[in-house]
């Protein structure tokens, strides 16, 4: 299974939050080891999703506040300048944007998984995020979904319930506060339900042409995610031949189930080589070893799926320039 990614967006907006609450941001950032660059607004990297736990964990163990995930969410800006507000704002309708929109949700985070969801009478925004246990979060992405489309239909959505899997969590009272309706916890899923006029409510500056770019740009970010999956792929099965010593590109296409031609070219179009896949991979996981590990030279020559220790020495120093013992020593005294 690929490991699940966040768009940066995600994390420079609860940064934001946290600077309007107040709150000790560098401890919090320090502690949740989130990486400076995350920030950038240069940065195309996208954060592992995994890591969404330790910040939320280091956000409330530093806020003291069991309930912060609900009340960052009251800080948070709205979600502006990316391709899923383009998809919406420039359609016909709120409806047709948000139809638009979920099929590209992925864009911002491989937890978001949402369906719109018409039953009867009823009408909600289903299965907001596929993260069990991670109530921060959930409680964080409704507000900031109740924020982005009150922004996209010039406030005319209004939740009229919201629905958690999680069983513990804040007061009703304080849950109507922040929210402005009811909450009910232990439900199957989470859910966001409101009125289906708003569906149909106009979107002024609606541009087809506009539209078009839009969906464009969404399929080639969309495209480039799929390749940056492969990627990921190949990472992980190298990782699982290594030490077999046999890494090729036809066994790890094979390992995959893909052509090794097509694995070859798909590759390129994600701006990468096999190779340069497998070099990669081996330096990482030779300086991870040196530097935090007692393992012998030896050893790590074997785990990196080298055959001859000279090989890996030149490997080595030319990933570095420096030798594997000068490495180990210099990590050493970093410590």
């Amino acid at each position: 299974m690929t490991e699940r990614t966040d768009a940066p967006i995600l994390l420079r907006l609860a940064y934001q939050a946290m600077l309007k609450a107040g709150l000790p941001v560098e401890a919090i950032l320090l502690q949740a080891k989130v990486s400076p660059n995350w920030l950038d607004v240069e940065s195309p990297e996208r954060t592992p999703f995994a890591g969404q736990a330790m910040f939320w964990r280091a956000l409330e163990d530093i806020s003291g506040d069991p309930h912060i995930g609900l009340h960052l969410g009251e800080h948070l800006p709205v979600y502006r300048g990316q391709v899923l507000e383009y998809l919406i704002s420039s359609s016909p309708t709120f409806g047709e944007g948000l139809h638009r929109a979920l099929a590209y949700q992925r864009l911002l985070s491989d937890a978001i998984t949402s369906r719109l969801v018409i039953d009867g009478n009823h009408c909600y925004l289903a299965d907001i995020a596929d993260a069990t246990g991670m109530r921060h979060f959930a409680e964080a992405l409704v507000m900031g979904v109740i924020r982005f489309f009150g922004s996209l239909t010039d406030g005319h959505f209004q939740p009229l319930a919201v629905h958690f899997t999680h069983v513990e969590g804040a007061s009703p009272a304080e849950y109507e506060r922040v929210y402005g309706c009811p909450v009910t916890l232990g439900c199957s899923e989470n859910r966001i339900y409101f009125d289906m006029r708003v569906l149909d409510h106009q979107v002024w500056h609606a541009e087809p042409s506009l539209l078009r770019l839009h969906e464009k740009m969404a399929n080639e970010k969309l495209a480039e995610l799929e390749r940056l999956d492969l990627v990921e792929a190949v990472k992980r099965a190298i990782g699982e031949m290594l030490e077999s010593g046999d890494t090729t590109l036809e066994a790890v296409a094979q390992r995959i189930g893909m052509p090794a031609r097509r694995l070859r070219t798909e590759l390129e179009e994600a701006g990468t080589s096999f190779n340069h896949v497998l070099a990669d991979y081996r330096s990482r996981l030779a300086r991870r070893l040196l530097a935090r590990t007692d393992e012998s030279i030896e050893q790590i020559v074997y785990l990196t799926g080298f055959a001859e220790p000279s090989t890996f020495y030149r490997a080595f120093k030319r990933w570095t320039q420096e030798t594997p013992i000068e490495y180990r020593k210099r990590k050493q005294l970093e410590v």
